[in-house]
């Protein structure tokens, strides 16, 4: 597939993942015919996330990659902090936008602690820069086995706007000091207002 949002034309899908501690190189992404996209919002990035349902409200710092080309996670020392991966479109540009935060960390729980509670229908709000807040509506949540991590559905081109969270979800492995599923939740754009 060509991911028309990567940056300097590369073609970067990250699989598997919001390790929450550990993280493992993104792939290079297969080609794919273009389709026809239903039209988004302008680019703008976002600065906060309101998931009323799970009481999870956050600013939205920048990730990356990092140097060895895996995702940048936030801090594990601010479990409460969500960020957003900048390759991938801001929240109601056309395709998949990625919000990342952890379960748990430092010993507290995450902003992502309830994520798992989410259903068909929630909402989820995040707003830009530019004053707009995108309202998302969730399709399904997923737990998936973090070697099963299902990077096309997750970062694929999709026809309109789009939204994925992922944290981390199922059995703590002591040994790796790393869960080893992650629980991602699907939400489509289905409104925009001004402030």
């Amino acid at each position: 597939m060509k991911v028309r949002w990567a940056p300097l034309v590369l073609a970067v899908v990250l699989a598997a993942v919001l390790p929450c501690r550990g993280e493992v190189a993104p792939p290079r992404a297969p080609e794919r015919a273009a389709e026809t996209v239903t039209r988004g919002l302008p680019k703008a990035d976002p600065v906060s996330i309101d998931v009323p349902k799970i009481e999870a409200t956050s600013s939205l710092i920048p990730l990356g990659l990092n140097a060895d080309d895996t995702i940048e996670v936030p801090p594990v020392t601010r479990p409460m902090q969500a960020g957003w991966y900048v390759h991938a479109p801001t929240p109601g540009e056309v395709g998949p936008s990625v919000i990342l935060g952890h379960v748990d960390g430092n010993k507290q729980k995450g902003i992502f602690f309830r994520l798992k509670e989410l259903a068909p229908g929630d909402k989820v709000s995040i707003t830009r820069e530019d004053g707009v807040t995108a309202e998302f509506a969730v399709t399904k949540v997923e737990r998936v086995a973090k070697d099963r991590f299902p990077t096309d559905a997750v970062y694929g081109d999709t026809a309109e706007p789009e939204l994925r969270l992922i944290t981390c979800g199922g059995v703590f492995d002591k040994a790796s000091r790393n869960y080893l599923d992650n629980v991602i939740v699907f939400a489509r754009m289905i409104s925009s207002r001004s402030a």
